[in-house]
């Protein structure tokens, strides 16, 4: 994909009057294509191994396969496409089963549309995307823990701890080069080597992990 193609989107979910409300907004924007739709989470999976979208909006309860399970399924086989969860609940359970499976963004159904669009955008350039509803969940988690990790479960080195930091900020690997003065591309080994050595599977979990370490003020703290 070239750097101007357009941010190739799969909806996924069992509504069809909410995936035509969002394929006709997103159609709408120049650096957006909407190239599949889904009514469930198994069908999304399938569509996702055919279409290989570069960004899914992904509903959470659906029939057959629900959301979660479709985000664990997706990223197991396409670590590549970033997923953003879509949906009305932020019960805690959900926000945080989603991001664990894999999704890199969290916005509710009753977002303004924009919101929408630029969910998928960050998500696009690797970076984090939460619902100011659901970072202030999430940091209200982290102030209510009784027993706060404050050390590191495995060593990092100073520059790793600089690069989970950042990535506990939202920044994609080419924001994280630019911040600490080195290619994107050593950034993203940096980024291996910490999901290696804290046994996390993506950058969100990372950007959880910096949070509950005191790495990083929780979002909307």
């Amino acid at each position: 994909m070239t750097d101007d193609a357009p941010i190739r989107v799969l909806i996924v979910d069992d509504h069809a009057v909410v995936r035509t409300g969002l394929k006709v907004f997103l159609d709408l924007q120049p650096d957006i294509e909407v190239v599949g739709e889904a009514a469930d989470g198994s069908e999304g999976v399938a569509m996702a191994r055919r279409l290989q979208p570069d960004v899914v909006l992904m509903d959470l309860l659906m029939p057959n396969m629900d959301g979660v399970t479709a985000i664990g399924r997706i990223k197991a086989e396409h670590p590549e496409i970033e997923i953003v969860t879509m949906t009305s609940f932020i019960e805690e359970e959900k926000v945080t089963s989603a991001l664990e499976a894999g999704a890199s963004g969290y916005v509710l159904k009753d977002a303004e549309a924009e919101e929408v669009a630029a969910a998928v955008r960050a998500a696009h350039a690797g970076e984090v995307h939460l619902d100011p509803a659901v970072a202030r969940l999430l940091a209200q988690r982290m102030r209510d823990r009784k027993s706060p990790k404050d050390e590191l479960a495995e060593p990092l080195t100073d520059r790793e701890k600089d690069v989970l930091r950042l990535l506990g900020q939202g920044m994609s690997n080419k924001d994280i080069g630019s911040t600490l003065f080195i290619t994107e591309r050593t950034a993203r080994t940096y980024v291996s080597n910490i999901l290696g050595k804290l046994g996390l599977a993506s950058r969100t979990q990372a950007a959880l992990y910096a949070v509950e370490h005191k790495l990083v003020d929780a979002p909307g703290a």
